[in-house]
């Protein structure tokens, strides 16, 4: 898929104060970022395209602290833009790499990950780009709490394939699956939609997701 160009929007989001700069260097500070209280858990999603499930969640609980991750300036701009406005105070965004979490991060410092609609990255020779990769596998259980969770969720059933056979090995196991989320009403209950999310099943595609915790 072809990036549609927006030239301000790097100057927009390091312009923003919810839009941290540099992440490398909040590494072990992220609780000084955010403020009181230090002990909030922190939620991390990766590749949060233009914010609106992570918005949302930052809506819904206050008492969680969120990041948002988007390698693409273009694609988080609105996300941004929207939180300018919001000033909800437990969101932060990063235009950054995911591969470089283990920089922006402290060993177990996030609660939570949360990978929504992935670029499923087709050819084989790129399946370790695929963020429910072994290799990414490896990265979440770096930067992951001890009790900490990892949360999956597509309507491209051949990367889901490849997601739920790069487990085993890893530091995780699957707690819940289902091929068919909204018909799950167990897994469903209180689940947000991301943009993908509503523009596939509108077509009749069944979203997959999965939920991962340590071995």
């Amino acid at each position: 898929m072809r990036l549609k160009n927006i030239p301000r929007a790097r100057d927009v989001i390091a312009a923003s104060r919810w839009a941290v700069d540099e992440p490398e260097k909040m590494k072990g500070r992220w609780a000084e970022e955010f403020g009181e209280p230090a002990d909030a858990p922190v939620h991390l999603e990766i590749g949060t395209g233009k914010g609106r499930f992570i918005l949302e969640l930052s809506k819904e609980h206050p008492d969680i602290n969120y990041i948002g991750l988007e390698k693409y300036s273009s694609v988080l701009l609105r996300g941004v833009e929207i939180q300018d406005e919001l000033m909800l105070k437990n969101l932060r965004f990063i235009r950054g790499d995911a591969e470089l979490i283990t920089e922006y991060f402290l060993p177990g410092s996030i609660d939570r990950i949360y990978l929504n609609f992935s670029d499923p990255w087709p050819k084989e020779r790129h399946a370790k780009r695929r963020l429910p990769s072994r290799q990414f596998l490896a990265r979440y259980d770096t930067i992951l709490s001890p009790g900490g969770t990892i949360e999956f969720k597509t309507d491209n059933r051949d990367l889901f394939d490849f997601a739920v056979e790069e487990v085993p090995g890893s530091a995780f196991e699957i707690a819940q699956l289902t091929y068919d989320l909204h018909a799950d009403p167990v897994m469903n209950e209180g689940n947000i939609m991301t943009e993908y999310e509503e523009k596939f099943s509108a077509l009749g595609n069944k979203i997959c997701k999965y939920i991962l915790v340590r071995r």
